[in-house]
Order: structure tokens, then C-alpha cells, then sequence
């Protein structure tokens, strides 16, 4: 009986340690730095904390919406982040104010966007709301 358990406990102590998780202290530099990319139209970067098979879809909207030149973000704050139990997922509330020229009317919006951990990384998988919901839908 003993020698069953001694050898079931390595197996399942080692089955969970192989398990991933994310990393919870990047989950926050990472959203920040998505906040950051967008204030600064800086698409490239967006782009690599999309999820891979959003980023096309994702860069090719920004050029056929001009956001180059006529998207303007005056200000964003991450409100509330929420991990789920196996840490491989995450929900953030954001408050964003941007504009979209010819539109001289700033959108107050909450967004809320969803992320993964993939590859090592937080990916941003959806958003609700703000400048880029029609191309990152859930």
C-alpha cells in the first residue's frame, strides 16, 4: 500500500506542475502597454498582443479605417481586472475616450476586454466596445 501511494504521488504532483497558468503580474503591464500602443496609433504592437489569428483581420481594418490619421485616443483607465480559477484567462474594464475623425464628437466608452494566456504571453482574444470591437467581437 505504501509503495502504491509513494509512486501515485509523484505522478500527480508532477501532472499538476506541468499544468500552464498565466502569469498574474503581467497581466496588468500588458493591458497597460495595449493602452499605450492604442493612445500612440502604435497598430504593430497592438498587433503582437492580439491573439494570431485576429492580427491580420485586425491590421487590415486600421488601413481601411484610416486610423493612422483619424483615430485619435484622448485618454484610457484600466478599471478592474478578474482572473478566472485557472489563470488562464482574464476580463478587463477599461474607461476610454476617443474619437474618430470626420466624427468631432468624443465616444466615453467601457470597455471590456478579454484576454488568454497563450505561448507564454497574455493574448487579446475580444473586446465590447471602444474603437476596435468590430474586428475583435467576441
Amino acid at each position: 500500500m505504501k509503495r502504491s501511494l509513494l509512486l501515485i504521488f509523484p505522478v500527480c504532483f508532477l501532472g499538476c506542475a506541468t499544468v500552464p497558468k498565466g502569469d498574474i503580474e503581467l497581466l496588468k503591464p500588458t493591458i497597460e502597454a495595449f493602452h499605450q500602443a492604442a493612445r500612440w496609433k502604435d497598430f504593430q504592437t497592438i498587433g503582437e498582443l492580439l491573439v494570431p489569428e485576429k492580427k491580420d483581420a485586425f491590421m487590415q481594418a486600421r488601413k481601411a479605417m484610416k486610423d493612422e490619421r483619424d483615430l485619435y485616443i484622448t485618454d484610457y483607465e484600466l478599471q478592474d481586472a478578474k482572473i478566472s480559477l485557472d489563470l488562464l484567462k482574464a476580463a478587463a474594464v477599461s474607461h476610454i475616450k476617443w474619437y474618430r475623425l470626420p466624427s468631432a464628437s468624443e465616444e466615453d466608452s467601457t470597455v471590456t476586454s478579454n484576454w488568454i494566456w497563450k505561448d507564454k504571453a497574455w493574448k487579446l482574444d475580444s473586446q465590447d466596445g471602444g474603437p476596435f470591437a468590430s474586428e475583435l467581437k467576441l
